[in-house]
């Protein structure tokens, strides 16, 4: 009788199920998931929600440094050999957390290569977002970072179809975002209600024509001007 094959290793399903090693758990709304100085011990893989990542100085000013979605990681620098949390994770939504300890994330990353490259695929992404928000922020006006935000958020660009903002996103946070304040975001926010790039009425949809802001030049847009 002929043997059947062992069944491959499925990343998705090692990461919906809780065993040794790993653990889900649920997070309301501002919740802190982990602080800005605890122990580096485990990765976090978010099933379910947004959460967001700040930065806090030692003169108490906070920077976002990253809104994050289902299917991605953080806490990740446990892994690079750092001790404590750079950062701050606080869920923007009801979240559901994988939670995966350091000892067991290397062992996987060691033993399943399927895991590894679905692995190694998030941080090449998160490496590439990253050097694209130093750009963002070096060479676009304050109106174009406020629309890529609003675009990424709402998942443009990624697999699906794009989906409203459920989070409750203040302006503060937005501002926080894209280094500008909260009065321009509010500003800006109105020009692209008007002009029909976005809704807002309890949630906030995007719309795809925001997309003309980023990628051209807009007359309607331009006459305002806008300094960087």
């Amino acid at each position: 009788m002929k043997r059947k094959a062992k069944p491959g290793f499925d990343p998705k399903a090692f990461l919906a199920k809780a065993a040794e090693g790993r653990a889900i758990s649920k997070h309301q709304m501002n919740q802190v998931l982990f602080a800005q100085g605890d122990p580096a011990d485990s990765v976090l893989y978010i099933q379910h929600g947004k959460v967001k990542m700040t930065v806090n100085s030692a003169q108490g000013k906070e920077a976002v440094v990253a809104i994050l979605g289902p299917d991605e990681f953080c806490g990740e620098g446990c892994l690079a050999g750092q001790r404590r949390r750079m950062a701050t994770a606080t869920a923007m939504t009801d979240c559901e957390i994988m939670q995966v300890d350091k000892s067991t994330m290397v062992r996987i990353l060691h033993d399943e290569p399927t895991f590894s490259e679905m692995f190694v695929a998030h941080l090449l992404a998160r490496t590439i977002r990253i050097e694209e928000d130093l750009v963002d922020q070096l060479f676009n006006s304050s109106e174009k970072r406020l629309a890529r935000a609003l675009l990424l958020l709402a998942n443009f660009g990624k697999e699906g179809k794009p989906e409203p903002i459920i989070a409750k996103v203040s302006q503060e946070t937005l501002a926080d975002m894209i280094g500008t304040t909260r009065s321009r975001v509010s500003h800006f926010m109105n020009k692209f209600r008007k002009l029909g790039f976005i809704e807002y009425n309890g949630t906030l949809r995007v719309h795809s024509s925001l997309l003309s802001v980023v990628l051209h030049d807009h007359p309607q847009i331009r006459r305002d001007g806008e300094e960087t």
